[in-house]
């Protein structure tokens, strides 16, 4: 870890959450960031599920992370819509992560002329609605879609998400969306600004090449893979750029927090 080393982003899903059981020495990690006041974001693709809801539902297995240090491609999509057209509208295939966080930043909500389609993640998504949105789409709306994962999971296995569906969509209308979530650097910027802090002194941690190193390195943060998620060494070393770090877990990162 570089010593000028001064906020932590990192992802959920691999490097603190494992299988729905907190990774091992995650709580640690966690306390020793809170101990010495290092401000750190927990970021995630996942835009189904509100910041408050995420934050209740890692307390449940042990994992302390206030709801204001949790950051969701909803987010990062609300603040990116927000910016491009203050107070526009929308038509939202998803949950309360994204219809919320467009309602925050005063997005009016509607399925008549709305400026933007905006695609989430939903635990059932409906034919209907996929229609509607295509219709809007071919009527001009612009194509937004919260993140490119292509499947999450389920106890009996894959399911399809944002990016599978979004590939019907843009299928159906020949338009291909704006994926805000990762690995697109614009995530970590908007991490960043909502922690007020530059890329020259953070450092992203994630379990994934093609997401969360790729999106840290593009943006310029120093980048740490963590082998206790989906990745193995033998498959990093596969990818034309590799990581400043390769370690077993973020339980090796707490000395360097305290050193």
């Amino acid at each position: 870890m570089r010593a000028e080393t001064r906020f932590w982003l990192m992802d959920m899903d691999g490097v603190l959450v494992h299988e729905d059981q907190p990774v091992p020495g995650a709580d640690r990690f966690l306390a020793t960031l809170r101990e010495h006041e290092v401000p750190f974001l927990v970021l995630t693709n996942n835009s189904m599920h509100t910041a408050r809801d995420l934050s209740a539902r890692l307390r449940l297995i042990g994992l302390d992370v206030p709801e204001d240090a949790i950051w969701t491609s909803a987010l990062a999509t609300a603040r990116f819509l927000e910016e491009q057209r203050p107070g526009g509208s929308a038509f939202v295939i998803g949950e309360a992560g994204i219809t919320t966080a467009l309602y925050e930043v005063g997005y009016t909500l509607t399925d008549r002329h709305p400026d933007y389609v905006v695609l989430g993640e939903t635990r059932t998504y409906s034919f209907e609605r996929i229609t509607r949105a295509i219709r809007l789409v071919l009527s001009g709306a612009r194509f937004i879609a919260t993140n490119p994962d292509p499947t999450g999971p389920s106890p009996d296995g894959p399911l399809p998400a944002t990016g599978s569906v979004a590939a019907l969509i843009g299928r159906a209308t020949g338009t291909a969306p704006y994926f805000v979530g990762k690995p697109n650097p614009l995530m970590m910027r908007s991490a960043l600004n909502a922690i007020d802090a530059h890329s020259a002194d953070a450092t992203i941690v994630g379990d994934r090449m093609e997401t969360d190193i790729v999106a840290g390195m593009e943006a310029g943060l120093h980048t740490i893979l963590v082998l206790s998620g989906v990745t193995t060494r033998e498959e990093a070393e596969r990818f034309p750029y590799q990581p400043s770090r390769i370690v077993e877990s973020v339980s090796e990162l707490v000395e360097a927090l305290v050193a």
